[in-house]
């Protein structure tokens, strides 16, 4: 691979050779502009505004616009004599956990080779700290006219570097969230876990670029006289900002999701899987309880008083044995003095 860049890392004393490769490439296929009439390269001239002619690319320079458009003119001798200690080195100034890089942060990436049979030894002395120590460096390092931060980490043997935006260069995300209140249900929630787990991991590898594809075979077609490719039928392209059920969603993702792993589906197509619900069995409130004990009480009062009163009546009917005693011997009194007494006959002696 072609390098971009030869340098130095400077690790503290130490200083490595490298040479910097471009880690990653544009596969995107590219277009022309052309004249729809005739099919000619409609092209780009550079055109001085002032007098209306192309400027070739050797009479080109910089220049700084001020506010009011005033154009101050920069010259590579000006920006040669800034000083920029990182003009021609990686320099380390700190390391630090990987999760303490903010993605967002991320740019550009490369590989950093070792320059040269001298500087494998001193390359091969940082991998390994790198790898030990389970961090990552954060280096200055000036490229194409300006400084820039950079991360060093591992890839397998090799020192990779990833290129950093500076942190006042990430917008505040501000006015980006919803702005009205949502809540999500626990049942959701679930839901969403389950379709995670099932989908699970992937081999990054395996993933790949299907508009590409679909391009190239486009022009594959065209080329050899044909039409092209055939538009997608309705209903195939998935449309946006549509009013969704949530749960039948998520209940047909995981669904969808198992069938392709070769698990059974759970939930219906196109419809959310239901689960019948019990009958409820009432349960007496509290209150029902109190009327069911006081009818039950004023029953138990109403039958001691019929009782009560039965026996008050029986009684006042019926006299007690003491009673019977009483008005027998009154009676047996009472014929003893209406009916007069017996004189005795006197006894004749026996001479």
């Amino acid at each position: 691979m072609r390098s971009i860049w030869n340098g130095a890392i400077s690790f503290g004393l130490v200083s490595i050779p490298i040479k910097l490769v471009n880690a990653t490439e544009s596969r995107s296929v590219s277009f022309r502009q052309i004249h729809t009439e005739d099919g000619g390269r409609v092209r780009y001239k550079k055109v001085c505004e002032l007098d209306g002619e192309e400027v070739p690319q050797a009479e080109i320079g910089k220049a700084y616009e001020d506010a009011d458009g005033t154009m101050i003119p920069i010259t590579e001798e000006d920006l040669a004599a800034l000083p920029l200690p990182t003009a021609k080195t990686i320099e380390i100034v700190a390391f630090v956990q990987a999760g303490e890089i903010d993605p967002l942060q991320m740019d550009a990436a490369y590989y950093l080779s070792a320059n040269g049979v001298p500087a494998a030894k001193p390359y091969t002395l940082l991998r390994e700290a790198l790898k030990r120590s389970d961090k990552v460096a954060v280096a200055k390092y000036a490229l194409r006219g300006r400084e820039r931060l950079g991360m060093l980490r591992v890839v397998d043997d090799v020192i990779a570097m990833h290129g950093l935006l500076w942190p006042d260069e990430i917008r505040a995300p501000e006015g980006v969230a919803p702005e009205n209140p949502v809540s999500v249900r626990d049942a959701e929630l679930d839901l969403a876990d389950a379709l995670m787990a099932t989908l699970g991991e992937v081999d990054m590898s395996t993933l790949h670029d299907d508009y590409r594809t679909a391009v190239e075979e486009m022009i594959a077609a065209k080329a050899e006289g044909g039409e092209g490719v055939a538009a997608p039928a309705p209903g195939e392209e998935s449309g946006g900002g549509q009013v969704i059920d949530l749960m039948a969603a998520l209940e047909n993702s995981v669904r969808a999701a198992k069938e392709a792993r070769g698990e059974p589906g759970e939930a219906k197509e196109g419809k959310a899987e239901v689960t019948p619900l019990k009958p409820r069995t009432r349960t007496p409130k509290a209150t029902d309880a109190k009327k069911s004990t006081s009818r039950t009480a004023a029953k138990k009062t109403a039958a001691a008083t019929h009782k009560s009163t039965s026996a008050k009546k029986t009684t006042a009917k019926t006299p007690t044995k003491s009673t019977a005693k009483t008005a027998k011997s009154t009676a047996k009194a009472t014929t003893a003095k209406k009916t007069p007494a017996k004189k005795a006959t006197p006894r004749k002696r026996t001479a």
